[in-house]
């Protein structure tokens, strides 16, 4: 029996998310397990006109490249990733986990050299996508590997994920629109103030985001989507924070993060768990240290934390940010090969202030 969610989730992927037009070149990334989904993706880019490409992995090849890889081979930028961060026209990438724990025991050093040898690739994406060059949207398609990190069976989960996704309503772009709606009376707010502080149990920082732009994510590169998001001036960020979930990066959990501030730079970093990687990856470049982006999480039909950073940085009440590479629509300079998102929960004893101005308490917008 066909899965109605899953038609409608490659529909919105292709017609609201990306906008594909007839002739662009649009490529299609997952695993074996997104099958259903890819094939559907697959025959209706084919119907709208365009020229749709594959890249579908099977278990255990990334867990191999790292662990047989030369420093030069991980260093090494194929042609094929060039052309297409280059030349097609727009993404979809679907994450389709076999086990989302198959990197943990990689040597963290090697995860660094790929993740920096990436980093111009990923700056030149980013740029494409800024002047609009280039769509891409990354997705989820539930697998019982992501079911357990979330604790959760797998029909529960995918009536998660595709409530999150609003694909379980009657017309979910009617939907999204409501949601670009609400970031937006946000943004409006924002754009006109200069210093933001956060405050919650420990957590008290500051950062500057005068002349900075903020963002509309309503659903047209994460998806789900929801949040507003810019990125703070490089220098500016002071204080300390404690995030509340556990900080997922590559398969790697890094739980009670500690994060202080002083002129931009983090300059202390600890965790209760995994802190010999958080502090390899802020290593990893000069710009690691830094912030790229802040982020408020504007999408309150996810409630629950679920190990998953698609969904967890979107949790309506919580803000977010990401140590390293800023997105350059947002005005951010910041250059790193690192783009590490972490969050703090604000619906319990957490507030926001523009400008000495409280604006948003225990996860919501006062304006």
């Amino acid at each position: 029996m066909r899965d109605q969610r899953i038609e409608k989730l490659a529909d919105v992927l292709l017609r609201y998310c990306i906008g594909l037009k007839k002739g662009q070149m649009i490529g299609l990334r997952g695993t074996v397990l997104a099958t259903p989904l890819l094939k559907e993706l697959y025959k209706k880019a084919l119907i709208m006109g365009a020229y749709p490409f594959t890249r579908i992995a099977f278990d255990g090849l990334e867990e191999i490249y790292y662990k047989y890889s030369s420093e030069e081979q991980l260093r090494y930028i194929t042609p094929l990733q060039r052309f297409e961060a280059e030349r097609s026209d727009a993404l979809v990438s679907v994450m389709s986990s076999f086990n989302t724990k198959a990197l943990t025991k990689i040597d963290h050093k090697k995860q660094a050299v790929s993740q920096k040898a990436m980093a111009p690739l990923m700056k030149k994406i980013m740029a494409r996508t800024a002047r609009k060059e280039f769509s891409w949207v990354g997705c989820l398609y539930p697998t019982n590997a992501s079911a357990q990190d979330a604790g959760m069976s797998l029909s529960d989960y995918e009536e998660f994920v595709y409530s999150a996704c609003c694909v379980d309503k009657k017309d979910p772009i009617a939907e999204w629109k409501k949601i670009s709606r609400y970031n937006a009376r946000l943004i409006k707010y924002l754009s006109t103030k200069k210093e933001i502080r956060i405050t919650a149990p420990g957590t008290d920082m500051t950062y500057n985001v005068k002349g900075r732009k903020w963002i509309n994510c309503d659903g047209k590169n994460n998806f789900p989507d929801g949040e507003v998001f810019t990125a703070p001036i490089e220098n500016s960020a002071d204080g300390h924070i404690r995030f509340t979930f556990p900080a997922v990066y590559h398969g790697n959990e890094v739980e009670d993060v500690r994060i202080e501030f002083k002129n931009g730079k983090a300059v202390k970093a600890t965790a209760a768990k995994g802190e010999k990687f958080l502090n390899t990856m802020l290593d990893l470049d000069k710009g690691a240290r830094y912030l790229g982006e802040v982020a408020i999480g504007t999408n309150f039909g996810i409630k629950n934390f679920s190990k998953n950073i698609l969904f967890d940085e979107k949790i309506g009440g919580t803000i977010h940010m990401a140590l390293g590479q800023s997105y350059p629509e947002s005005g951010g300079k910041n250059n790193s090969g690192l783009h590490w998102d972490m969050i703090c929960d604000l619906r319990k004893n957490g507030a926001l202030y523009a400008d000495g101005q409280m604006f948003f308490k225990n996860g919501k917008f006062l304006k």
